[in-house]
């Protein structure tokens, strides 16, 4: 069974961008994941726990994420042959 790549890109994409922008505005509005946040401003260019920073994050996150789902359904179809 193969996986398709682009499927399982804009899966985690989704998932790993809502998840950016929820800790973010939590970050902001209550203080938890702080740490988190900060730790992925190190990675992420204009993220923060702000709104603006939230939407950079969802943008960041989901390209990430898209490009290693991508990356891990190519290679998991090339290992199976």
């Amino acid at each position: 069974m193969k996986l398709h790549a682009v499927k399982l890109g804009l899966a985690l994409g989704i998932l790993w961008a809502g998840a950016c922008f929820i800790m973010s505005l939590t970050a902001m509005w209550w203080g938890w994941c702080d740490a988190v946040v900060e730790l992925m401003a190190s990675v992420y260019i204009g993220y923060s726990a702000t709104i603006l920073g939230a939407f950079i994050g969802l943008v960041w996150g989901f390209i990430d994420a898209f490009v290693g789902g991508f990356i891990i359904a190519w290679l998991y179809n090339k290992l199976v042959g």
